[in-house]
């Protein structure tokens, strides 16, 4: 896939071509992006999702289905796509908030052509993990400011994202506008009541304030220390009280247990996401909360039609398509 192609200038919309030997991309009106390690970068490095960055770095193929031997994103994307991957087969997607690329390579497996966009240096681990496979591309970017002319997409997909970014209406209305007339949109967003643990919370409050090194540092300590009484109450789980014993101990601990949910992907992996996982809803310095009205409303107010919002996943998970009119 040619992404210069698709690629304009953020600030100002113009065309973009490459000089200096691939390191720069430069529009008509003068405004230079660099190229880093083959990937465009369109925002400073310094920014608010430095810890998704490291995080997705770190543990860069953790949640793959590649990786796990599972279909966990799979199914979790084909449900938000209505059923099936055959929505995106053939079809040009940008993947907004795209992290290691969980997605991506779920999409690229469905015969897709992924156009995949993070505001983080995650992208350096997306690239690593899908960079060899045909129909992909990948920049950094944010999503109030893509790079790319509006209406150029057959499906935006943007999926654990929309909570963490400053403003999701804004965020929403700019994924809307990549839409060509009639394409599809799936998105999800945390909801209210979303599951959290005292501690969880206590711990965000400390670490907010830190480096993401030192976030990171402070919550394998955590997991050092905690881990071994998880994998001691699952084993236990059947003998007399301990169900209850384990319960409480959920309560208080702030990683993320999923011996219930994903026991298939084995004590490895499962240690890996308890972590990545706590330190994921830890460090995010936004944490939106929208309900399935409001998501249902924005939409409809974005100009989409065939709006559905129901409760699922993480929160609020919707689906809309751009309407023709709206478009016009």
């Amino acid at each position: 896939m040619n992404m210069l192609e698709l690629l304009s200038c953020p600030r100002c919309g113009g065309a973009l071509v490459s000089s200096q030997e691939g390191a720069l991309l430069r529009c008509g009106a003068g405004h230079e992006h660099p190229v880093v390690r083959g990937i465009p970068r369109f925002v400073p490095e310094d920014n608010y999702a430095r810890s998704f960055g490291l995080q997705w770095n770190v543990f860069r193929q953790t949640q793959l289905d590649s990786h796990t031997g599972t279909t966990i994103s799979r199914d979790r994307l084909a449900r938000l796509l209505g059923g099936s991957m055959e929505p995106v087969r053939g079809k040009l997607v940008l993947e907004a908030g795209c992290g290691a690329g969980r997605f991506t390579e779920v999409m690229l497996d469905a015969g897709a052509r992924v156009m995949a966009v993070d505001i983080s240096s995650a992208v350096e681990a997306n690239q690593a993990n899908c960079g060899h496979r045909p129909g992909h591309a990948v920049a950094q970017a944010d999503i109030e400011q893509l790079p790319f002319a509006p209406g150029g997409f057959d499906v935006v997909v943007c999926i654990g994202v929309l909570q963490a970014t400053p403003d999701p209406e804004r965020a929403i209305a700019a994924l809307c506008a990549q839409l060509k007339p009639g394409g599809l949109l799936v998105i999800d967003h945390y909801t209210y009541g979303y599951a959290t643990t005292p501690s969880r919370a206590a711990l965000r409050k400390r670490l907010l304030g830190r480096s993401p090194e030192d976030a990171l540092r402070s919550c394998l300590r955590i997991q050092a220390v905690l881990w071994p009484a998880h994998r001691l109450l699952w084993a236990l789980r059947k003998l007399p009280g301990m169900a209850r014993l384990r319960e409480r101990f959920l309560h208080f601990s702030p990683l993320v247990d999923y011996h219930e949910h994903y026991g298939q992907i084995g004590k490895t992996l499962l240690r890996q996401w308890a972590v990545l996982d706590m330190h994921d809803t830890v460090t995010d310095v936004f944490k939106h909360l929208r309900g399935v009205d409001e998501i249902a409303a924005c939409l409809r107010g974005c100009g989409m039609v065939e709006v559905r919002a129901w409760l699922g996943g993480n929160g609020v998970e919707a689906s809309a398509r751009k309407g023709a009119e709206e478009a016009a």
